[in-house]
């Protein structure tokens, strides 16, 4: 029976250059401390939560954790490269962990492969070409336009702000030219932008015991007049933003087909990607009608207020049932009792 956990999230001492001004904000603690007391009240467990990594290695070695929780999706000490790693050399000691394996982590971090993954699955996807950040500077693609300019290797959105979405190669010129200054090194993706809504799927268990979460959908209706309506940096980042205050997100409007269809593709992904424990798959509708897949998370945002979160929400499940269930997940799959 797991009785002495330990939690791994980001390092809250070292800076992140993915966050605004390069360090943890005050939204970024409270939730922190939303999941710290969400572990604390299940009864019968003992709960360490590591946000300091300079402990880490020498913690899983000399302590004897039944379970470790790798909420690390910022990569060891913040740096996202490391991200695998985590788990890796959890694997070293033979410890178990939740969440997917370093091979799930680095596959899916490559977006343009993930793609490639689920287009030879005959999922639908977005068109798209990849351009080497050596290219960046050369005239930007002819189209088709509209576009959605972003990183290949990125998470929370960076390198994706309000002006992501171009119309014109203008306007790709003038997003390229702040992209190669402010995420330098990242090679991009000039991806058809789907127009029509966006959907989340989330999934927690494995096998046969995959469970679906009930779908979430994308409201950027609140959005003022000319903002592009996508899920920037700033909705992730910024809370002066209004795509931080006025975008909202509610149960999915969609058929029984279509709901079927989606959660069909997150499992299908799940298992050929190598996911575990729990995972989480963004669809958004293009010009023609079509669904198709944006994103795949390995390692979702696991806040009380994140997207995983919120479908949990839908299903009539608290926060801590939610983190409870990923925790079931891994236990089964590892054989603990």
């Amino acid at each position: 029976m797991v009785k002495k956990i330990l939690v791994i999230t980001g390092d809250h001492t070292v800076p992140d250059a993915e966050k605004v001004g390069g360090q943890y904000n005050e939204e970024d603690l409270r939730t922190h401390r939303v999941m710290v007391e969400a572990f604390e009240s299940m009864k019968g467990l003992h709960c360490t939560v590591l946000n300091d990594h300079s402990t880490f290695l020498e913690l899983v070695r000399e302590q004897p954790f039944d379970l470790v929780v790798n909420f690390c999706d910022t990569g060891y000490k913040n740096r996202i490269a490391l991200e695998p790693h985590v788990p890796a050399y959890l694997e070293l000691l033979d410890i178990p962990y939740t969440g997917s394996p370093p091979a799930a982590l680095a596959t899916v971090y490559d977006k343009a492969i993930c793609r490639l993954v689920a287009e030879a699955m005959r999922i639908p996807v977005p068109a798209e070409m990849y351009l080497p950040f050596e290219t960046l500077t050369a005239p930007p693609p002819d189209g088709p336009y509209p576009a959605l300019i972003k990183p290949n290797r990125a998470d929370g959105s960076l390198g994706i702000t309000k002006d992501a979405v171009v119309r014109s190669p203008e306007e790709a010129r003038a997003y390229l030219d702040w992209y190669v200054d402010a995420v330098p090194g990242r090679d991009a993706l000039f991806q058809e932008y789907l127009t029509g809504t966006e959907y989340g799927v989330g999934l927690i268990g494995n096998g046969d015991d995959l469970q679906s979460l009930p779908l979430l959908e994308v409201d950027f209706s609140g959005l003022p007049e000319g903002l592009n309506p996508i899920l920037s940096y700033e909705s992730k980042a910024m809370p002066d933003s209004p795509y931080w205050t006025e975008i909202r997100y509610q149960p999915a409007d969609v058929t029984d087909d279509e709901a079927a269809e989606l959660v069909n593709h997150g499992r299908r992904l799940f298992k050929r990607l190598g996911l575990r424990d729990y995972g989480r798959f963004d669809f958004r509708r293009g010009r023609d009608g079509l669904i198709k897949l944006m994103e795949v998370n390995t390692n979702p945002a696991w806040g009380y207020d994140a997207k995983l979160a919120m479908m949990n929400g839908y299903a009539g499940r608290s926060y801590p049932q939610m983190l409870e269930a990923i925790i079931e997940a891994a236990c089964k799959r590892c054989g603990i009792d």
